[in-house]
């Protein structure tokens, strides 16, 4: 195993369900039990198929002869007509029947949707959960006064439950994305070679009924509502464009917060989990790397690439099918779903474990806060009897030269001792000391986040309850 590439997809990021989904075993045995609802529903509409063949059939639907399969695909060098002469082996009673009046696509095109459909739904179980954490987290933080910040400068001040908030949102916005594709989501049924379902025409006798009650009924067996009602010979491929749209916007969402949580561990306000033994840095060992967040931002951008590649290969699709999208999907849509994975399990890892430090918060907060204050004390200052306008280019004065003693000569934030010390403003220093309780200037934030969790999230939650109660590993 050493002496070969082997993807870090699945030996260090993505979880063992993800990479079940996208496994040989399950796309091979989704074959199968697409060629027992090929089988039943052309013997309910009438065709002289038995119900010994269709068992045998189930009988050996879990049983893939891969040898045999391997084998015959070197000899034939055709991976679908491989795996028919393997199943025909295991069932030779039916063997007549396997595939009967389909192309290759049947099997592949319908599997590719089933297989990514069932994705979705694992990644939509992910999204759940971390928004679950997210909104725990912004509900214990709502009334944590934060310094907000526009330009990366500091502003007007926020909580960090608000800031959460912002990254909820996101997510529930990348899960309206997901369901809605998940609900737009049909098979191809049963179209034949150029889409027009000749060959089953021809099968039943001309009957266009029977044709049309075929896809439907396929569809139904499979678990879905019905089947694109066009297509050539396979489904569109703007639909893989479409699904790996909604994965790049989740990693659009993933991204903004690790890079949130990087600055945030800089300033030593947030940080991400860090174990007992973990190494940050194998020079220099004080050092506490938010590896973590790092690794979402990385696999973020790789989504971010990667969706790309769905679209050229939509794009340049020539009229009812070529196949120079093959080898693309194997590798893009696959690898689209486990990098997701693998960044949403790191993303529950990192808000179940985030530490918050009120004191460092507090800090930065008090250095900024008098000149966010400065609106307030001079409203003060006129109830007092002073001059607005005066007032307005004194405060305007002495906001630059505390900035120039902070900046320029390394000293403390000492504006509110300069307002103090002029007679304009008629104020003491105590008095203006109470102007400095944070929550006098968070505005609604704490509202606001228990507004969005009670009226938009929670009823989410709720709904999906039975989703809820992940925990992620990571492996490295």
């Amino acid at each position: 195993m050493n002496d070969r590439y082997v993807s870090p997809l699945s030996e260090r990021y993505a979880s063992r369900e993800m990479q079940y989904i996208f496994s040989p075993d399950k796309k091979f045995k989704t074959w199968r039990k697409l060629w027992i609802a090929l089988a039943e529903t052309e013997k309910e509409l009438g065709l002289p198929i038995t119900d010994e063949q269709i068992q045998e059939l189930k009988a050996h639907a879990e049983e893939i002869n891969y040898d045999v399969a391997r084998e015959r695909e070197r000899q034939v060098r055709h991976d679908v007509m491989s795996h028919v002469y393997a199943y025909g082996v295991q069932c030779p009673k039916a063997k007549g029947i396997i595939h009967l009046g389909a192309t290759s696509c049947y099997v592949g095109d319908n599997t590719d949707m089933i297989i990514m459909a069932e994705a979705l739904r694992l990644v939509r179980k992910k999204l759940l959960n971390v928004m679950a954490e997210l909104a725990a987290f912004a509900r214990r933080y709502k009334d944590q006064p934060t310094l907000a910040f526009t330009h990366f400068q500091p502003a007007q001040p926020t909580t960090v439950g608000k800031r959460a908030t912002l990254w909820l949102m996101e997510l529930k916005l990348d899960l309206d994305d997901v369901d809605y594709v998940l609900g737009t989501m049909k098979l191809l049924g049963s179209k034949g070679t150029t889409g027009t379902q000749a060959s089953f025409l021809e099968l039943f006798d001309g009957d266009h009924e029977k044709c049309r009650r075929a896809d439907q009924m396929i569809a139904e067996k499979m678990g879905f509502d019905g089947c694109f009602p066009v297509s050539g010979q396979t489904y569109s491929r703007k639909i893989d464009s479409r699904v790996l749209s909604v994965l790049a916007g989740i990693a659009q969402s993933t991204h903004k917060f690790s890079n949130d949580i990087r600055l945030l561990q800089h300033l030593k306000e947030v940080e991400e989990p860090f174990e007992k033994d973990q190494i940050g840095s194998s020079a220099m060992a004080y050092k506490r790397n938010p590896m973590r967040s790092e690794r979402i931002a990385s696999l973020s951008n790789y989504v971010m690439a990667d969706v790309m590649n769905p679209m050229l290969v939509a794009s340049t699709q020539w009229f009812e099918r070529t196949l120079d999208d093959s080898a693309n999907k194997r590798l893009s849509v696959p690898e689209g779903f486990l990098a997701v994975d693998g960044i949403l399990d790191l993303y529950l890892n990192v808000v179940d474990g985030l530490v918050v430090y009120p004191k460092v918060i507090e800090k930065h907060m008090m250095a900024e806060l008098p000149f966010m204050a400065t609106e307030n004390i001079m409203m003060d200052a006129v109830k007092a009897g002073g001059d607005r306008q005066e007032l307005h280019e004194r405060i305007r004065t002495l906001s630059m030269e505390a900035g120039r003693n902070v900046k320029a000569e390394g000293g403390e934030n000492d504006l509110l001792e300069r307002i103090a010390a002029d007679p304009a403003f008629n104020l003491s220093l105590e008095e203006l000391k109470k102007t400095m309780d944070p929550k006098r200037y968070v505005g609604r934030a704490p509202q606001q986040v228990e507004e969005f969790l009670g009226e938009v999230i929670d009823p989410i939650l709720e709904v999906n309850k039975g989703e809820l109660g992940l925990k992620a590993e990571i492996k490295v």
